[in-house]
């Protein structure tokens, strides 16, 4: 299969590696020059996937048609804050039956609209299949055994894709649910900075514990709330993924709300790093989303004002805890 990965990031690089060893002919597309170019002269994308060596075979190129032509599968790899703007970039070159594949994990502020909510507004397409799940980019180019979801309204699209992406390191499951899927993967993000402040204030693991146990709740009453099956969170794109991200050393949500329980704030965070920390941008829309749906979700009010009014974290938590008192499942 002729392939177009779309993003010279860490995922969609592993991702251009992952389908090369499938047996695709992958064409790997950027528009950032100092993503693009290291990846020219070192066949490396040393900023953001250092020691990961991408074959010769694999076209590397900047020009919109000489990636696209022809393509029969086309995966967008970009973060969710640019995923309208590149999709109207390209929306010219990307054949109308090529199958569509996004990978991003998050939701557009403004609109707090979900991935394939924009890619279907710009692309004019209602076919796309998500593909999420516990998956981090540094492990997925090694190899290490990894299970995610491919989501789709239309069953043939999921199963194609399932077909394309797996191999015996990378075991991919069809879903059908849209909704909890791209919620799922957005939404962890968002209890993942909670969970990084835990650690950074010098919590233990009964404050993550119980931080990720009601973060899962808060997402899956929202996820109810616009459509999406219960069950779905108890899955990979759930729980699945909320666990690799709270815990994990490669997690950047993680990472920045460590940083943010330190005392730094989230202006100079942003400011010291080129890593992309969805969960920072998907709360402003969560709150939206909550607004809009009568939701209650205190985790991820506390984690918006840390972030956007510079509450104290350890004042959010003591003002989490100190909550009037109810039933865990009402």
């Amino acid at each position: 299969m002729n392939v177009t990965v779309i993003g010279t990031g860490a995922w969609g690089t592993a991702l251009a590696v992952l389908l090369h060893g499938n047996g695709c002919r992958v064409r790997l597309w950027g528009r950032v020059v100092e993503e693009v170019d290291p990846i020219l002269a070192f066949r490396e994308n040393k900023l953001l996937l250092p020691g990961v060596k991408i074959p010769d075979a694999i076209v590397v190129t900047m020009d919109d048609a000489t990636a696209l032509s022809g393509a029969e599968m086309v995966v967008l790899a970009v973060p969710s804050h640019g995923m309208r703007t590149i999709c109207a970039r390209l929306r010219l070159h990307i054949p109308w039956n090529a199958l569509l594949v996004h990978v991003a994990k998050g939701i557009e502020n403004d609109t707090a609209k979900r991935m394939s909510e924009v890619i279907s507004e710009e692309l004019k397409r209602l076919d796309t299949v998500v593909l999420s799940g516990p998956s981090h980019a540094e492990e997925v180019a090694r190899g290490i055994p990894t299970a995610l979801v491919a989501a789709s309204e239309h069953d043939a699209r999921a199963v194609q894709a399932q077909d394309v992406f797996m191999n015996e390191r990378f075991r991919v499951y069809t879903h059908h649910d849209v909704v909890g899927v791209e919620l799922g993967g957005a939404m962890k993000n968002v209890v993942a900075l909670a969970a990084g402040v835990c650690e950074g204030i010098g919590f233990g693991d009964n404050t993550k514990a119980a931080l990720c146990t009601r973060g899962l709740a808060e997402m899956t009453r929202l996820g109810l709330a616009c459509g999406a099956r219960a069950e779905t969170f108890a899955g990979l794109s759930g729980v699945g993924d909320l666990m690799v991200t709270a815990f994990s050393r490669h997690s950047r949500n993680r990472a920045f709300g460590e940083r943010l329980g330190k005392g730094e704030t989230a202006q100079q965070i942003l400011g010291s790093t080129k890593a992309v920390a969805e969960g920072v941008r998907t709360v402003k829309s969560v709150q939206q989303l909550a607004h809009r749906c009568g939701v209650e979700m205190p985790i991820a009010r506390e984690v918006f004002a840390a972030i956007y009014t510079n509450k104290s974290p350890r004042q959010a938590v003591r003002d989490l805890m100190a909550r009037g008192a109810k039933p865990e499942f009402d």
